[in-house]
């Protein structure tokens, strides 16, 4: 309501034993509905009416019962009725037990929603009020309100587009407790994932280990290593339209990982490391008519050393940065990118946010895209 949307509250009966819905009405300025024969305004059919005047549904907390109703379409309240009813986005915010939230009949209801274009604001982990701890208490409400936002700022330019995201960094494991890794924190490709989706591409987004929670509306494949991203990447590529590759994957990797932890036993500990996959370089050999784009991360002769990338791997495009300039680097949540193309033409950007980044990157994608005859005007 403070970002300027009407509010209409559907509750369920089991919801009433929790907040009385007075207090909802009072809040939001609409009658609340609870029965699907409560009809508050004379000659409208409710759950019609509020089926079909919705821009969108978020069902908020919603209980396992709840998410398998939906996903066998039962209407047998209100709430299943309107959501049946209707043509609008649901975001769907789940909140329940570990292990109901983890049984396989919710997991293949989830799957089912899914399916049907249901988007999911996951969980996150914590304490229940039962004081059971693990996987399935309700997503905080800033994340729940700003996947709403972006569910309703999305546009259509990218509709049907099928993109593929790496992004993060990859651990290569040295022993059970050390690996082989960098300071990629996965914001840039996260940002793309998300920008994407707010343009209508169904997204697959393949992440190393982050602390960060996947854009809603993605489809999330996590992995660790290389060999797992490249693995990922094969299994998806076929089906892409576009590929961008956002991850820091590690060039090398520990030869033999150790089984067990290496205790500390001299002052000198040589490792030997061999090459990884090449991901990029390898699928961009296939691209097809595709849309491909890389990212490079450089501290000298910036652009010399990311056009010959371009080039050595067959790209389309190649976002390029100088990690040692202030707020470019890893970690942070702004970037200074330069684009080069596989034509010669060079974009410089001017620092901005990640996101914004990846919207610029997005732009230069559609216009490729429509070079490409894979996308209509």
């Amino acid at each position: 309501m403070r970002a300027g949307h009407t509010v209409r509250v559907v509750m369920t009966h089991s919801a009433t034993r929790l907040i009385s819905p007075a207090t909802l009405a009072a809040l939001t300025g609409n009658p609340v509905v609870v029965d699907v024969f409560d009809e508050p305004e004379p000659g409208q059919i409710a759950h019609i009416r509020l089926a079909q005047d919705s821009d969108l549904i978020l069902i908020a907390p919603a209980t396992a019962h709840t998410i398998a109703r939906l996903a066998l379409g039962l209407a047998d309240d209100m709430l299943t009725t309107i959501a049946l009813a209707t043509r609008a986005p649901i975001l769907v915010a789940p909140a329940m037990n570990p292990a109901m939230w983890t049984h396989p009949a919710t997991q293949a209801h989830v799957q089912t929603l899914r399916a049907r274009g249901v988007e999911f604001i996951d969980p996150t982990y914590g304490v229940m009020a039962c004081g059971d701890e693990g996987w399935g208490k309700i997503a905080d409400t800033p994340v729940i309100v700003q996947a709403v936002q972006q569910r309703l700022q999305r546009t259509h330019d990218l509709q049907g587009v099928r993109v593929l995201v790496t992004a993060g960094p990859t651990y290569e494991p040295i022993d059970p407790v050390r690996f082989v890794g960098n300071r990629s924190s996965g914001k840039m490709g996260y940002a793309v994932a998300e920008a994407a989706l707010a343009h209508g591409a169904v997204v697959r987004l393949i992440t190393g280990p982050t602390a960060l929670t996947p854009p809603v509306g993605a489809e999330v494949v996590r992995v660790q290593t290389a060999q797992q991203m490249f693995e990922a990447v094969q299994a998806a590529f076929e089906a892409c339209d576009v590929f961008i590759a956002a991850a820091a994957v590690a060039d090398y990797r520990p030869e033999r990982p150790l089984p067990t932890k290496r205790k500390r036993q001299s002052q000198h500990w040589t490792l030997r490391l061999v090459a990884n996959p090449d991901i990029l370089g390898t699928v961009a050999q296939h691209k097809g008519n595709r849309v491909v784009v890389g990212f490079a991360a450089e501290t000298d002769n910036i652009l010399h050393h990311a056009q010959e990338k371009l080039m050595r791997k067959n790209l389309d495009l190649i976002a390029v940065n100088n990690v040692l300039e202030p707020e470019s680097g890893f970690e942070g949540d702004t970037n200074r990118l330069t684009l080069i193309y596989a034509d010669g033409r060079v974009v410089p950007l001017p620092l901005m946010s990640k996101r914004d980044c990846a919207e610029q990157l997005l732009q230069a994608v559609r216009e490729m895209l429509l070079r490409k005859g894979r996308l209509t005007a």
